[in-house]
């Protein structure tokens, strides 16, 4: 059976650890190689569904699709304080959801307080807040 086979019949088991480290043999971040670069955004997927956000967290340090997969999943999740925490350590996209998550939500004015805290000079934060209208 080859590799790819062995993940599928795992994730089927949901046997994360297996198709974890199956599809991480074979994956390359921004690889020249689409095939090693799909594999890794597998990867991140995998990560995700497998719930480890602590590993998931520390390879979004230096790895833009493990940042945007976590931001993404904890926000799907409406894990507010977890985006805000991650805003407040810098990460713009973090805030993005987070603004995203609280106006979705009928929470506007949270967000602008948000926004008040975090990026009162951020464009795109003020941006995305305007965009919302209480109802």
């Amino acid at each position: 059976m080859e590799w790819f086979e062995q993940v599928l019949a795992a994730e089927e088991a949901r046997d994360w650890d297996t198709a974890i480290a199956l599809v991480s043999a074979h994956a390359e971040c921004f690889s020249g190689d689409h095939y090693r670069h799909d594999n890794h955004l597998w990867h991140m997927d995998l990560l995700v569904r497998a719930e480890r956000f602590p590993e998931l967290a520390e390879l979004a340090r230096t790895d833009v699709h493990a940042r945007r997969r976590l931001n993404g999943s904890l926000g799907e999740r409406g894990m507010t304080a977890a985006l805000r925490g991650r805003a407040e350590d810098g990460d713009r996209h973090a805030l993005y959801v987070l603004l995203r998550l609280l106006c979705e939500t009928d929470r506007v004015q949270e967000a602008r307080g948000v926004v008040q805290d975090l990026g009162p000079e951020d464009q795109y934060a003020n941006e995305i807040v305007a965009g919302f209208r209480p109802q």
